[in-house]
Order: C-alpha cells, then sequence, then structure tokens
C-alpha cells in the first residue's frame, strides 16, 4: 500500500514565549506541546459521564461525511440530538459522526473555566473556544480553517492521528476552487488520480490524550479519529495583514460563491470543482 513521505512532527514537553515565536509561530511550524495543557481541570474533569450527567440535556448539532458530499446537504449537519444520546454513540460505536465548532464560551461557559489560556502569544480569543467530539472511526477531510486562524488543538481524552500541510501545498493536494477543501484521502493516497500527492511536503503526529497541536495559520489538516475523542481548540486571528486579508475573503467572498453555486447547480457546481482541481497539477 503506497503512503505519503512526511515528516514527524517536532514534540517538546514545555517551550517558553521567545523559542514557540522564533521557532515555530513566526516560521509558521506545527509544534506538539505535551505538558502546557497539563494543569488545566479540564483533563479530569470532561469525562464523557460528566458531559452526560452535568449538560446531556443541551441539543448539538452532529455531522458525518455527507458535510462535503456535493447536494443539497452540502455543509449541512446531519441532525441534532441531544448531548446525552450523542456521548453515548461516541463512546459506544465505531462511525464517522463529530460534532466542531461547538462554542463552549455561548453554550456552556462555565466550562471555559477548565482551562488555562497559554501565554505563548497574544490575541488568543477569549469568545470563541471550540470544542470537538468524534467517535472512534470519524475523520475530518482535507480542508484549512477558512478565517486563517492559529489554532492550539489539546486533546482531552482519546488519541487522534492528524495530517498537516503547508498553506502552499494546496495545488501538490488539488485543493478545490472557491473552497477551503481538498479531497485527497492521504491515508491511502491514490498517486494516478491525484499526481500532485507525489510532490506534497507536510507532517504526521499522532495526538495523545493531554498533548496540545499548534496548527500555523493556513496549514491543512486531515484528521483520523483513532479512538473516540473530546478535544478543545484555542485560536488567534492572523499576525499579518496578508492573512487576515484572506481570512477576511474566504469568509466573505469565496464561501459566499460556493454556497450560492451550490444552490443554484449542486452537482454542476462539484463537477467543475473537481475537474479544476484535477487539472491543477497539470
Amino acid at each position: 500500500m503506497p503512503e505519503l513521505e512526511l515528516s514527524p512532527i517536532d514534540k517538546v514537553a514545555l517551550i517558553d514565549r521567545k523559542d514557540f515565536s522564533a521557532s515555530y509561530f513566526k516560521p509558521l511550524r506545527p509544534l506538539v506541546i505535551q505538558d502546557m495543557a497539563k494543569s488545566w481541570p479540564a483533563l479530569k474533569k470532561w469525562t464523557p459521564d460528566f458531559f452526560q450527567d452535568e449538560h446531556g440535556g443541551k441539543q448539538v448539532k452532529v455531522y458525518n461525511e455527507g458535510f462535503v458530499a456535493a447536494g443539497k446537504n452540502y455543509m449541512s449537519m446531519l441532525k441534532t440530538i441531544s448531548l446525552k444520546e450523542y456521548i453515548k454513540e461516541v463512546t459506544t460505536t465505531t462511525q464517522d459522526l463529530r460534532m466542531f465548532l461547538y462554542n463552549i464560551k455561548s453554550e456552556i461557559p462555565e466550562l471555559v473555566d477548565d482551562i488555562v489560556f497559554p501565554s505563548l502569544v497574544d490575541g488568543l480569543s477569549k469568545q470563541f473556544v471550540f470544542m470537538f467530539f468524534g467517535c472512534k472511526g470519524s475523520v475530518t477531510q482535507m480542508h484549512f480553517d477558512i478565517d486563517m486562524s492559529h489554532v492550539f488543538h489539546t486533546s482531552i481524552y482519546g488519541k487522534k492521528t492528524i495530517y498537516l500541510f503547508p498553506h502552499e501545498q494546496g495545488k501538490n493536494l488539488h485543493n478545490y476552487p472557491f473552497t477551503c477543501r481538498s479531497y485527497v484521502d492521504v491515508e491511502h493516497p491514490d498517486f494516478e488520480r491525484f499526481p500532485g500527492l507525489k510532490d506534497v511536503q507536510g507532517f504526521k503526529a499522532v495526538l495523545e490524550a493531554g498533548e496540545t497541536l499548534y496548527i500555523p495559520s493556513g496549514y491543512w489538516h486531515h484528521v483520523v479519529y483513532d479512538e473516540a475523542c473530546c478535544a478543545i481548540s484555542l485560536r488567534c486571528t492572523s499576525q499579518t495583514w496578508l492573512g487576515k486579508l484572506h481570512g477576511f475573503y474566504n469568509l466573505i467572498i469565496m464561501s459566499s460563491i460556493d454556497r450560492l453555486m451550490n444552490k443554484i447547480s449542486p452537482q454542476g457546481w462539484f463537477d467543475w470543482k473537481e475537474q479544476q482541481a484535477l487539472k491543477s497539477h497539470q
């Protein structure tokens, strides 16, 4: 079975602000920080039983692979269920069923007190603190964050494998125009259909419970849930004007065009994007 040749992501127990800025933040290089969240109350408190018992009545939106498929459900949720019911699915089944970008600041604000904002960078958002859940077997398909934020992604429990690629590798990943998505399968690369994968340069890491992954602005990422997982993401906007403008364009213009065209001609629009993506490395 062919595999991509990817570099390991650096791992450190802890790192100070100066070294982090010089070696990772400014050069946009990913890093796994093993003990940054070691003192967070969330690591001990946020168990499946805790969420079921304390917040099980909350209604949450859940998603599967249909989120990125062409058609009327493109970029839409699968269903809304109670958090208690969803946690049961997470802990007892193997399937692609995820909950993502769940803003605990607005939905369950008291949970914010269970995490500690690191001092490695300025400007970490206190208003958008996103939680992620997934069953074992869930896959977050290749994409970059549309707002071009820097992200500190901490696994509260569970193990996941993460593939990362610098933003400029989009051409080799055959990115679909007017989206922040690619439909390559980096776990099982098809070099014939997607020849750009022969030249792609990126990273791969296994993120264990309690570890934090720094995902630089604009990085493509593909996430495989090796186990049932709960994670939290802290984020700050791009520190450059170019990055800020790129994020604004993606959110306001690119995304609007994509959604409009999908409403007008979902399959035709998807087919056109696919054709352009397949040509992108020629």
